[in-house]
């Protein structure tokens, strides 16, 4: 009876869905960040420079300004979720496709304005299949739902971080992004087919009314100033360690293209998928507090390694060591707060609450390029990576502070 219930919930539409919608979500995050920092490292652009490509990913942090229009308006073709997630992919190929045929060397400005736009068509997505994946899971499907999306999500940012730099590399950025292009084009078969949830309509029949029901409803949450400074803590020092990955390994240590595309890539997906389920299979047996207070201790810790490796110098093995380790780490961090991310959803505002709080976890990962640009022209990279471990701890103070003030279970996302 065990088995059958586990092997229907595994193969739910529902999951399966997010596993299809995951890859869509998770494709053109590497190539507005890690693949385009290669490309313009590749192309003789100064560090500098590269370091400012952070501020690319601004959408990111500012997608809860356009979420509500997704609440409010329903699109003339497959509903409030699906319609919007259709849209934003086929602006996602037509932009993929003018990159294509631009070269960083001539064209910096350019590529980096079409790629504040396609980060923008990628926030919208995000707002979209965040608010779909909320809606359309069942509390009992939302750990392995979590475990389903940040395979799908990184096993997308393997073929546009890693595969795309081994193609680049003997093929040419231009096929690159041309083919990245077809992938994201060919997501929207997933769209098509993707279960309808069941839509709330929201109570405001205005944007403004609906801004502020949601933001209301999520002010009403216990302690919600210190949650919301704990979203934006987090993952603050996993998110600077990764902020200059690409160029550490290429130009700090001088590893190629290929031996980064198969290493940091491949094993990236693998330990985080592999640390991404099994964090959701302990969330069954843990609290949503211990969960992320365990895998936030083992997530600031496994930072370290990245400063081991800097001391060593270029070897490959320890590079795989170091990234399996802390991409391990980072995975079971990730599923528990994506579990945290969606108990605090009411579920008639779930894309702009959903949209407000991963916008404000992800200012980290967009704010620090620059400054880690500086950090390590100042400090080198070793102190670059002593620095990550220690602002790993002020989420993990923060949430420390939140037991017992506010109640951190999987049970109240059915508010």
């Amino acid at each position: 009876m065990l088995k059958r219930s586990l092997d229907s919930l595994l193969l739910s539409r529902n999951l399966l869905a997010i596993l299809f919608l995951g890859f869509s979500a998770g494709l053109p995050i590497a190539l507005t960040t890690s693949t385009l920092q290669a490309w313009f490292t590749q192309s003789g652009v100064n560090l500098i420079a590269i370091g400012t490509l952070s501020f690319v990913g601004m959408p990111y942090v500012w997608k809860f300004l356009w979420a509500p229009f997704m609440d409010r308006f329903i699109p003339p073709a497959g509903g409030k979720r699906r319609g919007w997630i259709f849209i934003t992919q086929i602006g996602l190929c037509v932009a993929l496709l003018m990159t294509a045929t631009l070269s960083p060397s001539n064209h910096a400005v350019l590529i980096s304005v079409i790629a504040v736009f396609i980060a923008f068509l990628s926030a919208s997505q995000d707002v979209a299949i965040d608010a779909y994946r909320t809606d359309i899971l069942l509390p009992s499907e939302r750990g392995v739902g979590s475990a389903y999306y940040i395979f799908a999500y990184r096993l997308a940012m393997l073929v546009s971080g890693g595969l795309a730099l081994i193609i680049a590399d003997y093929f040419g950025w231009r096929l690159t992004y041309q083919l990245m292009a077809i992938l994201i084009g060919l997501s929207t078969i997933a769209t098509y087919y993707a279960p309808a949830p069941v839509e709330e309509v929201a109570p405001a029949k205005n944007i403004m009314a609906i801004v502020k029901a949601s933001f209301g409803d999520l002010w009403k949450r216990d302690a919600i100033g210190i949650v919301l400074l704990f979203v934006i803590f987090y993952k603050l020092g996993d998110a600077l360690a990764l902020s200059l990955m690409s160029n550490f390994l290429l130009h700090g240590l001088g590893f190629s293209l290929t031996q980064v595309g198969l290493a940091y890539k491949s094993v990236g997906l693998i330990a985080t998928v592999s640390g991404a389920f099994i964090g959701g299979a302990l969330l069954i047996r843990l609290s949503l507090f211990r969960a992320l207070l365990y895998f936030g201790l083992a997530q600031a810790f496994s930072t370290l390694m990245f400063m081991f490796l800097a001391m060593a110098g270029k070897n490959f093995s320890f590079m795989v060591s170091a990234i399996f380790i802390e991409n391990f780490c980072s995975g079971m961090g990730t599923a528990a707060f994506m579990a945290f991310l969606m108990s605090l959803c009411n579920k008639h505002y779930t894309a702009t609450q959903y949209a407000c709080l991963s916008a404000l976890s992800a200012i980290g990962r967009v704010c620090l390029g620059p400054v880690a640009g500086v950090m390590v022209l100042q400090w080198g990279w070793i102190n670059f990576y002593a620095w990550s471990f220690v602002l790993s701890f002020p989420g993990l103070v923060l949430l420390y502070y939140l037991q017992g003030k506010v109640s951190l279970n999987a049970e109240i996302a059915e508010c």
